[in-house]
Parts: C-alpha cells; structure tokens; sequence
C-alpha cells in the first residue's frame, strides 16, 4: 500500500483536531487490509471490531434481513464506517457489503482499549469525533427510512416559480417547486416513492441516459451532460433518496414522479457545477434534465426497470424458499404417511415427496416470472407525450434505448409502434396476473402446512412447525402457526392487488392511461410483500420443521387407504368389501388380510412395503385367487 497510514489519518476530515503526536499514536494502532468484492468489513447483528477508513472501492451500508436489504448509503474514499467501536463492541446495526475490491485503514476496537487506558486525552476526543458522525448518521438514516425528506432544515430559503406562481423552499431541499405542490396535493397513502428505491434508481438510470443521448446527438452541453450524469450517479449509489418526497399514488399519469427526480436531479447537477440550487439557468428541470422526454415515456419506463430489478429480487427469494423444502424433502425421503384427497384418506406417500412437491411447484413459479419479466423489457422512451415523438432527434429513440441498455445492463427494446406503447399497459397486467399466481399457490402451501401441523393431538399433528410466539392471551401453551397465517394474507393482499391493476389498466383512455401511479404501487407492494413472505416463511418456519414419524406411521397402518396397494392382486371386489369390513370393524386392513390368508405374509409385507406404495412397480399379470 502507497500511502502510510499516518498520512491517510492525518488527511481524515474528521481526525483534524487531532495533532501529530496523536495522530502517530492512532497510525501505529492501525493496519492496512484489503477486502475482496462481495466480502464484508462488518456484519448486521455482530460485534463492532474496528474503526475504518476506505482508501479506495465502494461498499454499500445495507440494513435489513437476508432477501431484502435497504441500501442506506454508499461509502466512498476518504469515508469512514465502525465508529461506533470506539465506544462498545455492540452489534452492528447494518452490514458493509464490498461492491468493488476496497483498501481500507483499520484500528481494531483491542487497540482502543490500550488507547484508553494509556492514552486518556487521545481516547476522549476520538469518542467526541465517534459521537459527532454517529449523531449525523442516525439523522440521515432516519430521513431516509421516513422517506420525509432532511431531518434538519436551516432558516435560508429560496424561491421557485410555476406556471401558477412563486413558491418558497428551504435552500438545503433538492425538490423544488412542483414536487413541493405535488406533496400538498396527494396526501394519499403516506407512502413516499423514495419507500421504493429500484423505481428511484430507475428514474435516474433513465435520465443519465437521457443526458448521455442528448449529449452525443449536440442538443445537450457537455458540462451539463456530465453534472446531470453524475448526479444520476449518486442517487443510483444511494444518495438523496430521501428527496423524493411524493406520494405514490398521485394525480397526472406520474407527472409528479417524474418532476420530483428532474428537480433533484438538476439541483444536485447544479451544486456539482459549484452553483446554488435554484441556479436553473444553468441547469434547468425541464430543458436539461427532462431533455427529449415526456412523463408518459419516462414513467411506465421507469416502471418497467423497477419491476425488472424488484422481479428478479422475488426470484431469489422464491429460490431460496424452494431450496428450503428441496432440503426438507431430502430429510423426510424415507418417512411414511398418508396421502388425502378431499381431506380423505388416499394413498400412501412419503413425506419427502410432499415437500419436495412443494419445492417444485414453487419453482415453476420462478419461471413464469422470469418469462414475465422478460415482457417489460420493451421501452417507449422517444414517445414523448403521445408517441409521436415530438421535440425528439430523429434518432433519439434507438440513440436512448442503447444508453439505457449501457446504464442498467439491461437487453432492452424500442417499442416497434410508440403509440400503442404509450397508451398499453397490457405487460404490467400480466405481470401482476404471474404474482397472483404465484401468490395463490404460495398460499395453497402454507394451507397444507397448517393442516399438516393441527393439533397437537387434536388435529392431524403429522409436523411440527418452531414456536414462533405464545398463540392465546387466555389458553395457556397455546402455540398457533403465525408464519403460514402471516404469509396467507400476503397472498390475500397480492390477490387484491390483481384486481386493482386490471381495473386501473382498463380505464386508460385514448392515448394514455393516467392510472399507472396506482398500477405501479400495487405492483411494487405485491413483490414486496412476497419477497418478504418467502424469506419469512423460509428462515421461520421451514427450516425448523420436524416431523413426527410414530404418528404418521400408525396413521397409514391403521388408514383403510391401504386397500389400493392391494387392488392389483386381490381385485376391486375384494378390496372394496375389505375396506368397508375395516371401516365397520375398527380393525387394520393389514390384520384382515392376514387373517384371510389372501396373501402370504412376505407377498403382504412386499406389497405394503413403503417403497412398494410409493413408486411405480410392476404390476401382477393377474389378481391372485
């Protein structure tokens, strides 16, 4: 590593009150580390071991359980994580996930109790500086979680105008004057878009490329260009989320939307080109930013890449989840029980065989939403207001799509007739229409695994599924099965979601539909809940099921459905008057057979055998007399 580590301390914006013996003191505490992409410099819920400075990489500050983090922040160099180390070795709050290979300066949390004790004045002003950027952090995580723009506003204000007047906003908002309108008109579900980040992201994926197409076609300055690009940079890093203020469901086909990220976009562009915000003759919502573009192309584009990112993140989960009962599967592959149909007894199975029934029904899920995804990939972006294309370069639309393609990796394409395109919302009906699906089958299996686990001696008790909490404020020991309940009504949720979209798709009229606000807030809810559903349903609950195996045994050697393993070889006639003998008598069709001597002990023992009953065999050339 090039640069010492005195220098990097030294050079620390937050370690400048120290002087050079202290900083010598804390360089030789310290040592240098290099984590690969992928790796963690701390971990949610794990003690604090370090206080770090990144010399170089990215790493995402990322809170949440496994399946759905939230990105908070995105360190850059020169940024300092772990100082709350310098106080306890508390759990970590969130995790620092690596995205590109970081050098970082560290001093272990054991060398801060040395520096304690040695070093009391030195001690006492890095745990003023820990306290100081612990305090702004848990400010800006709160406005960011709140989604209700900065935690603390100072008294400057500027003043913006519109077509209907002049507006005064605070000089430290990034939002201007139509967002400010746009939050005291739809007081609506209290939910911010900034609530869900993929669509934040792709609203500036959209305008980076926006600007890239502009720039390259001469319409666009370069140093506009690359002050919006880079602003559309940062808030896909993370930043200023928190500036996207309104609500999801809004009036105006998403103008709102889209003019809440132009005026951020601009006034962050702005700030980067060393003016004030406001400044917009320099850098303009609409002229620069909004550049070649209408709400009616950006807004169900920006639709559509959300959903991709949001859709492949469900995948993931539902992956996981199948993988869970694939496991369980494996694990109960030898364990009998009794098939029902109609809540009657069947066949014989195995209980291996119903999870892993389960683990494939979810799979088959995960391909239809990868086909789903794949039918919004198709863009209207050079639509403009009606898909004419007005106030675009003739080679825009293809210019755009390519730029698009670069920004988010994506295979996208133009839409062969832009008209159609602006006015259909057919691909986000049949996206929602897969998460039904997907939501009626999920909730078909937490169906099974409540029936599975009644009781517990009351009911079929054939699993049990882990306590999760006490289940009754008045029955004592009552333990009831929360997590498949929980995730039912994720599904009943989802379903109620489906009916809305197909109502608000129908409504479009002529040559736009104005509902897509609500189409993509109830999109975004559905994946949202499902994704949440299926990490819950796999982290707590089916990786701790344990079945109960003396149960389920007694209950097929008692079961009269095992007189259809035997129809084969003693005939319909004999096994129906079989049945009904057993059902009358109470006894076991094993026991009635025996006593008959139709078959042989060993021919019996064969035939009734687990792995006789449960797979395909070669069957009789005729029923034994």
């Amino acid at each position: 590593m090039t640069d010492s580590v005195y220098e990097v301390l030294r050079a620390h914006p937050e370690l400048r009150s120290l002087d050079d013996d202290e900083t010598r003191l804390l360089a030789a505490a310290a040592e240098a580390r290099t984590v690969p992409k992928g790796g963690y410099l701390f971990r949610e819920s794990q003690p604090r071991r370090a206080f770090g400075i990144l010399l170089d990489g990215r790493v995402q500050i990322v809170k949440g359980f496994r399946g759905v983090p939230s990105v908070l922040h995105v360190l850059g160099a020169g940024e300092s994580y772990g100082e709350g180390s310098l106080l306890d070795d508390y759990p970590h709050s969130t995790s620092g996930v690596v995205t590109d290979e970081a050098r970082v300066v560290e001093v272990p949390r054991s060398a801060m109790a040395g520096l304690a004790e040695n070093e009391p004045r030195l001690y006492g002003k890095l745990v003023s500086i820990a306290a100081r950027v612990i305090s702004s952090r848990l400010r800006y995580a709160n406005t960011l979680i709140s989604g209700r723009g900065t935690g603390y506003l100072s008294g400057e204000m500027r003043t913006e105008h519109d077509l209907l007047g002049e507006r005064q906003l605070s000089v430290d908002l990034y939002y201007g004057v139509q967002t400010l309108r746009a939050t005291e008109n739809f007081p609506i579900t209290g939910i911010p878009i900034s609530q869900y980040r993929y669509l934040i992201n792709a609203l500036a994926a959209i305008k980076e490329a926006a600007a890239l197409a502009n720039e390259e076609l001469g319409i666009l300055p370069h140093d506009v260009a690359d002050a919006i690009v880079r602003a559309c940079r940062e808030i896909r890093d993370g930043k200023l989320h928190e500036q996207f203020v309104v609500d999801v469901v809004q009036g105006g086909a998403g103008t709102s939307t889209n003019m809440n990220a132009n005026e951020v976009i601009a006034n962050r562009a702005l700030e980067l080109l060393g003016r004030r915000k406001g400044d917009y003759e320099v850098v303009h919502p609409n002229n620069h930013v909004n550049l070649s573009q209408s709400t009616n192309d950006v807004y169900p584009t920006a639709l559509k890449l959300a959903g991709s990112w949001a859709l492949a993140d469900l995948v993931q989960a539902l992956g996981d989840l199948a993988d869970a009962f694939r496991t369980k599967g494996a694990e109960f592959s030898q364990v009998l029980k009794m098939g029902r149909t109609q809540l009657q007894d069947a066949v014989p199975m195995t209980l291996g065989q119903e999870f892993t029934a389960f683990a494939v029904t979810i799979g088959e899920d995960m391909d239809r939403l990868r086909e789903a995804s794949e039918l919004i990939r198709e863009t209207n972006m050079g639509a403009t207001a009606i898909g004419t294309g007005i106030n675009t370069d003739p080679r825009y639309a293809a210019l755009v799509c390519e730029k698009l393609c670069d920004v988010t990796g994506f295979e996208l394409v133009t839409a062969p007739d832009l008209i159609e395109a602006t006015a259909d919302t057919g691909a986000f009906v049949q996206v929602s229409g897969v998460l039904k699906r997907v939501a009626v089958k999920l909730s078909k299996i937490c169906n099974d695994l409540r029936l599975l686990s009644s009781g517990p001696r009351a009911g079929l008790g054939e699993i049990n599924l882990p306590p999760m909490q006490p289940g009754s404020s008045i029955m004592p020991g009552k333990v009831n099965p929360v997590i498949p309940e929980v995730v039912n009504m994720v599904c009943f949720q989802v379903v109620g979601n489906d009916l809305t979209i197909t109502m608000a798709a129908e409504a479009g009229q002529l040559q736009l539909n104005v509902f897509e606000p609500v189409i993509g807030f109830n999109l975004f809810q559905s994946v949202d809940m499902l994704i949440r559903g299926a990490v819950v349903l796999r982290e707590r609950c089916v990786l701790g099921i344990t079945a109960n195996v003396d149960r389920m045994r007694w209950m097929v050697e008692n079961s009269i459905g095992l007189v259809t393993a035997l129809v084969p070889y003693i005939g319909y006639e004999r096994s129906s008057a079989l049945a009904m003998e057993a059902l009358a008598t109470g006894r076991g069709v094993y026991e009635l057979v025996r006593e008959k001597a139709w078959l042989s002990q060993e021919r019996l023992d064969e035939i009734l055998s687990p792995e006789g009953m449960t797979h395909p065999r070669a069957m009789p050339l005729q029923v034994e007399s």
